[in-house]
């Protein structure tokens, strides 16, 4: 099985890749794994868990359930949009009929990136909006392309702009030092950074320039290690600062209402509704029966169609968009309930209620 990559283009076919902006199929194609397997190679087998998301690259697939039904995926089909048996554990066998390609990612990360695309123009429209936010939406913005942001619940990305404090520097203000435990991390606003490290005994050796619209002194937080580099103001400046305490804070997800497949399909019974927030061509493949989609990044727009005397029950692949569109639903008066761990980690119990397109 030999290794290799792909190119943004081909990247933008699959489903619900084609749905992330630029920006983002940017990062994710530094997450791909592509990989070759010959001839009566395994893909996967029945049962795995591998929390992975697989696209046929090249080649034809047979997938082989537990009855012993066969169906055949050839690369270029409409069927190869979408990835290959999604579901965990795997409903079926995979096994190369020919000379195959595929790329892998990791679902919950892909899960992740989408809840946070999707999230991020909610984000920019309440910028654009707020008129507190005139003299910073330029930066603001520019910010929320962040590697950092992943890492941050959606629905807490405005409270992050609400918590930073700006305060001025001069030319030559070493803001953090190489070694020091990290209180704090800084967003700078204006002006331009200088950052240095030391090797041993030896003076401080720059090694980058951090520019308006930068983070810096995020990584000692994570990590919760000293600092492992000197940042000097190159120029006048103002820095946005995090207490650490603030940082750790909007890192959590919100309080929202979990639950087992046993308990959703219970309150399912009793007349909750399903609501799909995946993309229309996730929704198209495969979906609950009787179930409703609504996107996320159209939910908050749409969310006056939903019935406020109902209980509805998100759903998506892992739960992480389906966890976000509860925020927003549930600031919208609505009770909204979340599949716990979502289609992936649930399909034994919901197999029967899906249907395919």
């Amino acid at each position: 099985m030999a290794q290799e990559s792909i190119d943004k283009s081909l990247l933008q076919t699959f489903v619900p890749v084609n749905a992330l902006s630029g920006d983002q199929l940017d990062w994710l194609l530094d997450q791909q794994e592509v990989c070759r397997y010959s001839s009566g190679d395994a893909l996967f087998s029945l049962g795995d868990k591998d929390n992975t998301t697989i696209y046929l690259l090249s080649g034809k697939v047979e997938l082989t359930d537990e009855s012993g039904k066969t169906r055949t995926v050839s690369a270029g089909d409409t069927a190869s949009w979408h990835p290959l048996e999604h579901a965990q554990p795997r409903r079926s066998t995979a096994r190369a009929l020919t000379e195959v390609s595929v790329v892998r990612f990791d679902s919950f990360r892909l899960d992740t990136i989408l809840s946070w695309d999707q999230s991020a123009g909610y984000v920019i429209l309440d910028i654009n909006a707020n008129s507190a936010y005139q003299n910073d939406r330029e930066w603001m913005i520019r910010l929320l392309k962040s590697k950092l942001f992943h890492r941050v619940p959606p629905s807490n990305i405005l409270e992050i702009f609400r918590r930073l404090k700006a305060h001025r520097h001069k030319q030559g203000d070493v803001i953090i030092r190489q070694g020091e435990a990290a209180d704090c991390c800084y967003i700078l606003k204006e002006g331009v950074c200088e950052v240095a490290i030391s090797m041993g005994d030896n003076s401080p050796t720059p090694v980058a320039m951090l520019e308006e619209g930068q983070w810096f002194g995020e990584e000692a937080l994570l990590s919760g290690k000293p600092r492992n580099a000197t940042v000097t103001m190159a120029t006048d400046g103002v820095l946005m600062k995090l207490e650490r305490q603030d940082f750790d804070a909007l890192l959590r997800e919100p309080i929202i209402n979990t639950m087992p497949a046993e308990d959703v399909l219970g309150a399912a019974e009793k007349g909750a509704w399903w609501l799909d927030v995946r993309t229309s061509d996730e929704f198209d493949q495969e979906h609950l029966v009787g179930a409703t989609n609504m996107p996320l990044n159209v939910l908050r727009l749409k969310s006056r169609l939903l019935d406020p005397s109902k209980t509805y029950i998100a759903y998506c692949d892992t739960g992480r968009r389906s966890a976000t569109a509860a925020f927003l639903l549930k600031n919208a008066g609505l009770d909204v309930i979340v599949l716990d761990g979502g289609l992936n980690a649930n399909a034994a119990n919901l197999n029967e209620y899906l249907t395919q397109a």
